[in-house]
């Protein structure tokens, strides 16, 4: 989309969690917004058509130069805790090259999202995103940076968190971090400092550290989930629990696989709380207390909907695969029909359903089991299941696959991001038939090497009798829910 002269304001992670829940409240104030993404394609489905989105990267020095024309107020909302690389380091050239570029096109504003820290008591994680800070400070361009203990709300990365701890664990064996203070804040009020940041008029740069009324243990914030939900917990503190081990443990029972759970957990063993108290003083916000953003984020999650979750930025899955300039083998294409007595809306809303708490239509033990597998691979597994139970968007992640493309009530097609010597995809597509609809089931490989080709080879059978029980399963369970009363179907995105 061509950029255009009345674009004031610039949202760079709008696929994220923040990013993509400020974009909505811009737009809803009919504010003209630019977004910067790397992958344009998983955005348009969430921006409105006012909004502008260009294709472009913060490691991109170029691509920055042209996004930033004309923009007045930069939102400067990126990290890099998924990479496989060093993510100090990618979060320091980011930075640098959006400082830069922000200065040369006459940027009057950054705003930042930062998290909070002792600057002696720091993780690397903390420590990366104070050092981002201080390198658009050091840009000459003005820049608010706003830091933040735990972020509560539907969706969130911290929510899931204790969400899946308490929920899944009667019994919990809790290591010395969850004595760690913290000072939880709503994500509603988040958006509120962030929107009152386009137009607050002071002049300079400052630092505002936000969070709620309380300082909290992780430990009282788990108890106060519980309470909410009435379950009834048992926790036993064992202090030789390290991060690399609590990480693992946190890979296997929540939505986090150890990469960014080991990250996590290196941050948690630090109070998190607010020393100064300017932001209180300088902005008519008042915090909801944490009891009452947990209920508002339980309403929602009751719902099984949130507006934006951890895992639909590509960060969550970690670095992107350097395939281009690699030679691959030829495609290995796996493609199977068959017939369905329904219209096919009724057969797409099944298959726009699958995964998540629906499953896969046959064998969940077994697409489990390679979740667990990719876990231990340090894959992202099958915790990150999906945004919405029966409605998908190009980006949403489907538990170890991602959604690349998606045309209502014709095609799906799903790109594998769990460990695999190659590239894979599945791919469904619907059309009319006699009577009923014709479903079309593809699964696409694209090996690296040999051990991409003995991969394939070896799960061979394996991957036969499963995608020819997932179609067969599919169709039952489409014929089953168009013989049944009252059954909507998922058409809207």
């Amino acid at each position: 989309m061509a950029i255009t002269d009345k674009s004031s304001i610039l949202i760079t992670g709008a696929t994220g969690y923040i990013g993509g829940r400020l974009l909505h409240r811009l737009e809803e104030s009919a504010l003209p917004v630019r977004c910067l993404t790397r992958r344009p394609e998983h955005l348009r489905g969430m921006a409105a058509n006012s909004t502008e989105i260009v294709a472009g990267d913060v490691l991109d020095y170029p691509s920055l130069e042209q996004a930033l024309e004309g923009i007045a107020t930069a939102f400067y909302l990126v990290h890099s805790m998924g990479s496989e690389r060093g993510f100090e380091e990618e979060d320091r050239i980011g930075a640098e090259n959006f400082a830069r570029a922000a200065q040369s096109r006459g940027v009057r504003r950054i705003v930042y999202l930062g998290g909070l820290g002792e600057d002696n008591a720091l993780s690397p994680h903390l420590r990366s995103r104070q050092e981002v800070g201080a390198i658009l400070r050091r840009s000459g361009v003005e820049t608010l940076e706003f830091r933040a203990s735990i972020i509560v709300g539907s969706g969130s990365l911290s929510f899931e968190l204790i969400r899946a701890l308490v929920e899944k664990l009667p019994v919990m064996v809790t290591p010395r971090w969850v004595s760690a203070l913290a000072q939880p804040i709503g994500i509603e009020d988040v958006l509120a400092y962030l929107l009152a940041a386009v137009d607050h008029p002071c002049a300079g740069s400052a630092v505002f550290e936000i969070g709620g009324p309380e300082r909290i243990s992780y430990l009282g914030l788990m108890r106060e989930y519980a309470r909410q939900r009435g379950l009834r917990r048992w926790m036993i503190r064992v202090p030789a629990l390290t991060a690399r081990l609590s990480s693992l443990w946190l890979g296997l029972v929540t939505p986090l696989y150890a990469r960014v759970g080991r990250k996590l957990v290196d941050s948690l063993r630090h109070d998190t709380v607010v020393v100064d108290d300017c932001a209180a003083r300088t902005f008519n916000i008042r915090p909801m207390a944490y009891r009452q953003s947990l209920e508002r984020a339980l309403r929602n999650e009751d719902r099984e909907f949130a507006e934006t979750r951890w895992s639909d930025p590509m960060s969550s899955r970690g670095a992107t695969p350097g395939w281009s300039g690699t030679r691959f083998g030829e495609r290995i294409v796996d493609s199977r029909a068959t017939s369905a007595k329904c219209p096919p809306a009724a057969a797409f809303a099944t298959i726009e359903s699958i995964g998540g708490s629906t499953g896969w239509y046959y064998a969940d033990w077994l697409w489990h089991l390679r979740g667990g597998l990719d876990l231990l691979a340090g894959g992202v597994g099958m915790r990150r299941g999906r945004r919405h139970p029966s409605r998908l968007r190009v980006g949403d992640t489907v538990d170890f696959w991602r959604v690349e493309a998606i045309e209502a009530n014709r095609s799906l097609r799903l790109i594998a991001e769990m460990k695999l010597p190659g590239r894979a995809w599945l791919q469904f597509e619907v059309e009319s038939d006699d009577g009923g609809c014709r479903i079309v089931q593809t699964a696409i490989y694209d090996p690296v090497g040999l051990s991409g080709q003995v991969y394939w080879y070896a799960l061979y059978p394996l991957h036969k009798h499963l995608f020819q029980h997932l179609l067969r399963g599919l169709v039952a369970a489409t014929e089953k829910r168009a013989d049944a009363p009252h059954q909507p179907a998922a058409t809207g995105r």
